[in-house]
């Protein structure tokens, strides 16, 4: 059985390398083209391309999204999810390398699709759009599409190799108060000052941070202030995210920081709307097995783990994922001097070499770490028992 495995493996080795051409091919031409959340039309349009042409069947506009895609190799009863993303951020394209980490997905797609009914496996390569701002994984997990998942699994894009980090959940809002404008000289009383509105509750929040959550970050900009000095102003507007480090203490912060929200509308007479933006992000929660296996896939290829990255790390839709299926969400590592994601410079170190051999090695990683869940029956046996058992949040 060892010997199978084996090669199997390499015959996957062997698929990536044939394929390498049309993987880092994609990855170039999604970081050539970045699109934004719910509007990445041509990006998912090149991967559902190319993954159909390689055999796979291909259901597009899935799960009531315009840009989601799902993408099906094989018929086994152990059905293993690969998730795609491809958004990018606003004025600063791939940034946060989201084109090495479809590129990666499709790779291992591509490596494990000959094997599939060998290995008792269906890949089932999700295209997830919207990571970056609104949460395309938790639109599709509503919709069902993980409902017969029995694990996922995808790679993050960073500067170095890194298993089994957390992050933390988010929940992003709009706030506008709504005053009444007047003179602010001739007329001040009959104003009611949205900006003030805003002070207050920003003063609050600030009052707050003593007694905050362990682990609660709060942050936010005001986006409209007012027209003019010499006017009270009858509208503000501001951004805010609220992160903390599980899905639970989310909501109790949350409840805190709108109640500051509230005291800035009570004590100046605005009104107050608070808009919910996409999704809530839960915390994630990787598999610990499972992390084990894709561990001693990557570093069969040579490549170290930085243990100093088993953090928590920013926020992703993948979390809520993770509380329903198991799941993996490592970080796949290449050289990008001294930034890190979300920086404009991290943008051009997406296409270099590294940044290519990056899509490669994760993708290789990710479909070593399904085989290894096909094939290892202790894993298998719990995969699909979990799976018999889970009850939809």
């Amino acid at each position: 059985m060892i010997d199978e495995i084996r090669t199997i493996r390499e015959h996957a080795r062997t698929v990536v390398a044939d394929r390498q051409d049309d993987v880092l091919g994609l990855s170039h031409s999604l970081h050539a083209e970045p699109e934004l959340a719910y509007e990445e039309f041509r990006s998912a349009r090149k991967i559902a391309d190319l993954v159909e042409r390689a055999g796979f069947d291909v259901t597009r506009e899935a799960y009531g999204l315009p840009t989601a895609f799902c993408a099906t190799a094989g018929h086994g009863d152990l059905v293993i999810a690969i998730t795609a993303e491809y958004d990018a951020l606003p004025g600063i394209g791939h940034a946060c390398g989201h084109n090495v980490n479809g590129a990666a997905a499709v790779t291992a797609a591509l490596a494990l699709a000959p094997f599939a009914d060998d290995l008792g496996i269906q890949v089932k390569l999700l295209g997830t759009p919207a990571e970056e701002y609104g949460g395309g994984k938790v639109d599709m997990l509503d919709a069902g599409a993980f409902d017969d998942v029995a694990a996922a699994m995808m790679v993050h894009a960073a500067p170095t190799d890194g298993v089994g980090m957390g992050s933390l959940a988010i929940g992003s809002w709009n706030i506008t108060y709504t005053g009444r404008p007047a003179h602010a000289a001739a007329m001040a009383h009959r104003g009611v000052n949205a900006a003030d509105a805003m002070m207050i509750a920003q003063v609050a929040i600030s009052a707050y941070r003593q007694q905050m959550l362990p682990g609660g970050v709060v942050h936010g900009v005001v986006t409209f202030g007012g027209e003019a000095p010499n006017v009270i102003p009858g509208r503000t507007t501001a951004a805010y995210d609220c992160r903390a480090e599980s899905a639970e203490d989310l909501r109790e912060l949350q409840t805190r920081i709108r109640a500051c929200f509230e005291a800035g509308a009570l004590a100046t007479g605005a009104e107050l709307a608070l808009e919910a933006v996409g999704n809530d992000y839960s915390d994630l929660r990787q598999d610990l097995a499972l992390s084990r296996l894709y561990r001693d896939a990557v570093t069969s290829l040579g490549r170290t783990i930085d243990e100093g990255t088993a953090m928590r790390q920013g926020s992703t839709d993948m979390g809520n994922v993770s509380h329903v299926v198991p799941s993996i969400h490592p970080t796949i590592g290449y050289d990008c001097g001294d930034t890190i994601m979300h920086n404009p410079e991290f943008t051009r170190f997406g296409v270099t070499a590294q940044a290519d051999r990056a899509v490669l090695d994760g993708g290789l990683a990710m479909a070593w770490t399904a085989i290894g869940m096909a094939t290892d029956e202790a894993h298998r046996t719990d995969l699909l028992a979990r799976l018999a058992t889970r009850t939809r949040p």
